[in-house]
């Protein structure tokens, strides 16, 4: 057996080893797939039984063992054997997921069977020259779960609960905005079984527009807010047409309609459960390390499925472009079996957003690895921009011509040249787990055979096999995935920063008491928080005061790279039992920072309400200047600004990133720095190694010609030992025949000599050639491990605002609405978020 150190490279994949079509053979040396060469993404083609989903397992596990996090669509279930990887290798392990039936069948218990199947994974890793080890690395250095959106048989995804206003990176850029607000009518659409043309549907185009308009102003939507904009929408003209001319009213009433059933529906239910759809936190836990998030979506129908793939790709765009650029692999994004999504002819709503994450992923170091069957699924024109292609054995000559154009094109973009018979000639002979590599990174085709996954390929995993594996995720949160928990009651009040809610209900009935609404002073501005609910029937709705303040702070520190300005929104209760007089951050729900102006407050009160009695210093205009200079001493002294330094990478996170974050982003900026140093760590090696190279070549050369030199000054001293010898023996003996054998003696043992120099000089260069090898591999290793993760040292530097900078921007009373049942008991109504 190899070294695993043979293959176990600074950014490189192990993914089979190559392979001679002619002889049919595998061959010693490795096929090792340069991380950076993903980044202009791969398309997988192969029949069934070619080995596809090996070898795409293979690359997800080898992008996992690097610590890059992954995103995998999984239409059909075989995603989910990349958790079916066991590092005992013991049969025990493998029993429960087994195929009975192919046990049945083999006329074994399923004890023995799964004794055949460890045994049969401990040979096939052996002869790969894979250890158990290999498998507890690539278990250890990721996250790995299975959702299932709308249904609860693995983590659930809450995918249409809303569409949350998207970053400032998406609002700024007119053409992803559209494409985003296209996409989510499409998504809307689609699960209604309703024409989702951007072009052609009305429905659409009015959809799509009350998105994007929401969106600019900064305001989420969930589908009740959709359905009210439906029907009263924020506009008055869709293009040049007035709205009632564009879609009458009654047209509108029956999509709101429909869109009212879809909430309604039971069985849409599971839409709405789950953790966000968040590709942020798919693709890293809050701790900040990696994962490897599978999607399965095999128990959804066709609509449900375009429906959420649109989703996908539009959170995933948006995501995408809120990066920095970069040039080494930051993620991946693997989708299994692409047919119906990005077909040649028709343009289903996941084509547009599937185009632009091809043309623009590259920049972001999003690797984009697609896989299919059947050739004929794809848009070759748009895979042009794809730089790896790995094809296996095709069913059709017909599918070996499409692969071909495709081939070309992507050739073309690349300006690589093309020899389309030499490629053809090579499909032709593959067989089972053999894949042809084009890379327009590297000089010529190769061909390979895959190798030993380190998962347990049992086949499509069911929804309870999903749900089994899924079950110790949602007992134990903390073991790493952390599966957002149904949700939970809202506090009965506003919660101090950092500290869990508060249960809603009051320990003990309280008699509501009212006043009339009180006079404040004429300069004091009043809002209202509106109500997340209605009253219940039979309840009193009341008003309490509190205190929202909004402060604007000056960050300044030149050493640290630090000038921002950033606001804080306090509040203060009035409440004695809620910390009367401590000043608390509004928490919203993303956890960022908002400003008072994107708060959903009102300006006058419900109807119905009445107002708690106000506390006489509300009524003092002396209180606010006092509370003016508290709001502005609590942001002073208890509102610092927190950056992180890295001592290794000599760099300051940026304004606003707390640990994770700057973790994460350190992450890829060591990636990058990891890559550049290995590039010139290769290129400086490459200069000695041609050197070497040559100086061998010579050697060789030399001890080639000594060779034949001795071999001939051998047989001519032989023939001239023996023919003094035979003269000698028959009486004639000669002085000069004695004398050249003599001399030929001399000669041979001279070249034989000369040969023995060669030889030596020849293994002096070779041992220093290797030495030179193993010097290049341990640098590699130790810029590896300087770079890992956890290897950088953060430091926290905390930033006070400069006092004479600080702008008080608000100072109000705002209004809290309660709900006060039969029984006395207060709840809050408002969304204090």
């Amino acid at each position: 057996m190899q070294s695993t150190s043979d293959y176990e490279k600074l950014g490189a994949f192990y993914l089979g080893k190559q392979y001679d079509l002619d002889r049919d053979q595998r061959l010693d040396q490795w096929l090792l797939y340069d991380s950076q060469d993903l980044t202009t993404h791969a398309l997988c083609v192969g029949m069934t039984g070619s080995g596809k989903t090996g070898l795409c397992l293979a690359l997800l596990e080898e992008a996992a063992i690097d610590g890059i996090p992954a995103i995998c669509l999984d239409p059909k279930g075989d995603l989910g054997n990349l958790l079916l990887s066991f590092p005992n290798l013991s049969a025990d392990d493998f029993l429960p997921w087994i195929d009975a039936a192919e046990a049945k069948r083999r006329e074994l218990s399923p004890e023995d069977y799964a004794q055949q199947v460890a045994a049969s994974w401990q040979r096939g890793l052996s002869d790969w020259d894979q250890t158990a080890e290999r498998i507890a690395r690539f278990r250890n250095s990721v996250d790995m779960a299975i959702y299932t959106p709308g249904s609860q048989s693995g983590l659930p995804l809450s995918v249409l609960k809303n569409f949350a206003a998207p970053d400032p990176a998406v609002l700024q850029d007119a053409e992803l905005l559209r494409q985003r607000a296209s996409g989510a009518a499409s998504a809307v659409l689609t699960l209604l079984a309703m024409e989702a043309d951007p072009l052609n549907s009305r429905p659409h185009i009015l959809l799509a527009t009350i998105f994007e308009q929401a969106w600019r102003a900064g305001q989420d939507l969930d589908l009740p807010a959709l359905i009210r904009y439906v029907q009263s929408p924020p506009f008055a003209k869709v293009g040049v047409f007035d709205l009632e001319s564009f879609l009458p009213a009654g047209e509108r009433r029956q999509l709101a309609l429909a869109i009212n059933n879809l909430l309604a529906s039971p069985s849409f239910a599971g839409w709405l459960e789950g953790q966000p759809l968040d590709i942020g936190q798919l693709l890293y836990t809050p701790q900040g390390k990696p994962r490897l998030s599978i999607i399965s979506v095999a128990h959804l129908n066709d609509a449900e499925r375009q429906s959420f793939v649109t989703v996908l790709l539009g959170e995933l765009l948006a995501w995408m472009r809120s990066q920095p650029g970069t040039s080494s692999l930051r993620a991946v994004f693997y989708m299994d079996e692409v047919f119906g999504f990005f077909p040649p002819v028709a343009n289903p709503p996941t084509k547009a957003p599937m185009l632009m994450l091809l043309k623009q992923a590259r920049a972001f170091g999003l690797g984009i690895v697609l896989a299919t069957q059947n050739p004929v699924d794809l848009d070759y024109k748009g895979l042009s921009n794809i730089g790896t292609w790995f094809l296996g054995r095709l069913q059709t000559a017909r599918d070996q011509q499409r692969v071909l154009d495709g081939l070309e094109g992507a050739a073309t973009q690349s300006g690589h040249p093309l020899d389309r018979s030499r490629l053809q000639s090579i499909l032709a002979g593959l067989g089972k787990r053999t894949f042809l590599l084009h890379n327009v990174h590297a000089d010529a085709p190769s061909v390979f055979q895959t190798r030993w996954v380190l998962s347990y390929l049992r086949g499509p995993l069911t929804g309870p096999q999903i749900q089994q594996l899924m079950d110790p995720l949602r007992r134990a949160p903390a073991a790493g995935t952390t599966p957002q928990p149904a949700t939970a009651e809202r506090a009965g009040r506003l919660p101090p920063s950092g500290q869990p809610p508060e249960p809603r209900q009051a320990p003990r009935p309280i008699a509501p008491q009212v006043a009339p609404r009180p006079a404040l002073p004429a300069d004091v501005e009043e809002r209202f928080w509106p109500c997340e609910r209605p009253l219940a029937s039979g309840s009193q709705g009341i008003y309490r005061p509190a205190l929202i303040a909004e402060v604007a702070c000056h960050y300044d520190r030149l050493s640290a790279g630090v000038d921002a300005w950033s606001d804080h929104l306090l509040y203060r209760t009035f409440d004695a039992s809620e910390g009367d007089g401590d000043w608390h951050d509004v928490p919203p729900a993303s956890g960022q920072r908002i400003a008072a102006a994107s708060l959903p407050l009102d300006q006058h009160p419900q109807p119905g309400f009445d107002f708690a009695p106000a506390p006489p210093e509300l009524l003092n205009p002396r209180s606010y200047a006092r509370w003016q200079k508290e709001v502005l001493d609590v942001c002073y002294r208890h509102r610092p600004a927190t950056v992180y330094q890295c001592r290794e990478l000599r760099a300051t996170s940026a304004f606003g990133q707390d640990e994770v974050s700057a973790r994460l982003a350190w992450q890829q900026q060591a990636r990058e720095q990891r890559d550049a140093e290995k590039q010139a760590l290769r290129d400086k090696y490459a200069t000695r190694f041609q050197t070497l190279s040559s100086k061998i070549h010579a050697a060789q050369q030399r001890l080639a010609r000594e060779d034949a030199q001795y071999d001939q000054h051998k047989w001519d001293t032989a023939l001239d030992v023996g023919q003094t010898m035979i003269g000698w023996l028959m009486g004639k003996r000669s002085v000069a025949r004695g004398t050249a054998a003599g001399r030929s003696l001399s000669r041979a043992a001279r070249e034989h000599s000369q040969r023995q120099q060669a030889y030596q000089e020849l293994e002096r260069l070779r041992q220093q050639e290797q030495e030179l090898q193993e010097e290049c591999q341990a640098k590699l290793h130790a810029l590896g491990e300087r770079f890992q993760l956890e290897s950088l040292t953060l430091e926290p530097l905390q930033i006070a605002c400069r006092k004479g900078d600080m702008q008080l921007k608000l100072l109000a009373v705002a209004w809290l609405p309660w709900e006060i049942d039969a029984d006395g008991r207060a709840t809050q109504l408002a969304d204090t978020r």
